[in-house]
């Protein structure tokens, strides 16, 4: 499959709500929560007022002129927050895309980025029974931290 991947412009700072959306890791045979739930404060850390900080660093993934995928960095205190210094990671495909390689590039490209940004290192949060969470693993990242359901990883820049 033919693909794209480019820096987030300012005008596609608004398909980050859908792609939060999409990031949402749902196990099979639950209920997906309603669209709704990325308005909660914990969830718009990821998004609100996205672009206005340094750290606000993304990508976006095109196939025939569509955005099918996003991946971006901020530094917040989420989920996969270690320090004040590292950004956050946060990376969605729809999921007719998923496991093509697209999220492997993307995945590549950011931390290509990232160093070229002068950062030392870029955390994420992933469910434990997320497949992704090898993908990672592939990619460079590191478990430093787990709890029942999630892994804290770090990829050393």
């Amino acid at each position: 499959m033919d693909y794209t991947i480019h820096e987030i412009q300012e005008h596609e700072y608004p398909l980050l709500d859908n792609f939060l959306y999409e990031a949402i890791f749902i196990p099979d045979g639950i209920e997906p929560p309603p669209k709704t739930i990325i308005t909660s404060p914990e969830l718009q850390v990821y998004v609100s007022r996205f672009g206005e900080s340094k750290d606000d660093i993304g990508l976006v993934a095109e196939v025939d002129g569509q955005i099918v995928g996003a991946v971006w960095v901020r530094i917040m205190n989420d989920y996969g927050h270690i320090d004040d210094e590292t950004p956050s990671l946060a990376i969605s495909l729809y999921k007719e895309y998923r496991k093509l390689g697209i999220g492997t590039a993307m995945m590549k490209k950011i931390i290509d980025l990232l160093k070229s940004h002068g950062y030392k290192r870029v955390s994420l949060s992933v469910q434990k029974a997320n497949y992704a969470a090898k993908m990672y693993q592939k990619v460079g990242f590191e478990i430093i931290r787990e709890n029942e359901e999630e892994y804290i990883m770090v990829c050393y820049l």
